[in-house]
């Protein structure tokens, strides 16, 4: 069975989407059609601006949208998924690539978490940082020491055996990455992120994320599309809904994610959108996992 799987944050580079724009007129078409929903020229800022203004969440999250599900249309008949599933930001990419979301009602979705996750990061300084080589129990346990002490720790990313990334407070991450050193952990880096995502501090930006899924028309996907919150398939708008605004303060169960859609008969991975992360991702959880990016 065919898999696409569409990146989240952090697999911005300046430049992307430009050959697109410049080879596919489909392409052009519908960065254009964003620009104008946008409301500004994010292919400028794709394509020329700084690493710096791409880092912004209101710009990341939109840019690495677009370049992820017009990469995936521009494939034509050979864009044939059998199942999907995104990492954070990329659900909605996979929701759009499964035919459960419009382009452009994705895209002001996307949009509308992104300023909603920016306001949240301006009102409480906080970060994440990469814990490698150190068991999940192990991570979740220091976490729960930390919260324990009055400071915000989550694990928010399960990316693959032996890479969780951590959530929460300025001093909270501080304070988790030192334990975690001392507790084994090859290496505690942290990241260069707008703020805390997938933590309690996320909280706010869940009241507006909510009110625009729930203004906004889904549709039964073609396809099941394995969300992020428990990993498991859905083809039930409802449920999709609820788990989209869930997933906000939950963690990322990536892990669990690829390890349900081997089971379920993947046998291609396919990632649509910038960088490679994902198929590292991938063969880290199963060797054996035949895992690509578009040709």
């Amino acid at each position: 069975m065919k898999a696409f799987v569409f990146p989240g944050q952090g697999a911005q580079f300046v430049g992307m989407g430009k050959d697109l724009y410049e080879s596919s007129p489909l392409a052009r078409e519908l960065f254009e059609k964003a620009n104008d929903i946008l409301g500004y020229r994010i292919t400028d800022i794709m394509f020329e601006g700084t690493d710096e203004d791409l880092r912004q969440t209101k710009v990341t999250q939109p840019a690495v949208f677009l370049h992820s599900v017009i990469s995936a249309l521009c494939m034509g008949e050979k864009f044939q998924p059998e199942m999907t599933a995104g990492h954070s930001l990329g659900e909605f990419s996979a929701l759009v690539a499964a035919g459960a979301l419009s382009f452009e009602d994705g895209l002001k979705l996307v949009y509308a978490r992104a300023m909603a996750m920016q306001k949240a990061c301006e009102a409480a300084p906080s970060t994440m940082a990469a814990i490698i080589a150190l068991a999940d129990e192990k991570i979740e346990e220091i976490c729960a020491q930390v919260t324990a002490e009055g400071e915000v720790c989550v694990a928010a990313n399960f990316n693959c055996p032996g890479q969780v990334v951590i959530s929460g407070s300025m001093n909270g991450i501080d304070k988790a990455c030192e334990l975690m050193k001392a507790a084994g952990a090859k290496r505690a880096l942290p990241l260069k992120v707008g703020g805390a995502f997938h933590s309690p501090l996320m909280d706010p930006a869940k009241v507006e994320l909510e009110a625009a899924i729930n203004a906004t028309e889904f549709h039964t996907p073609k396809c099941p599309v394995y969300q992020n919150v428990d990993a498991k398939p859905y083809t039930d708008p409802t449920q999709i809904k609820a788990n989209l605004v869930a997933q906000l303060t939950a963690s990322v169960r990536w892990t669990q994610t690829v390890q349900n859609m081997l089971a379920d008969g993947a046998d291609e991975f396919t990632e649509c959108g910038p960088g490679a992360v994902l198929q590292g991702l991938i063969k880290k959880i199963d060797k054996t996992a035949n895992a690509h990016g578009i040709e």
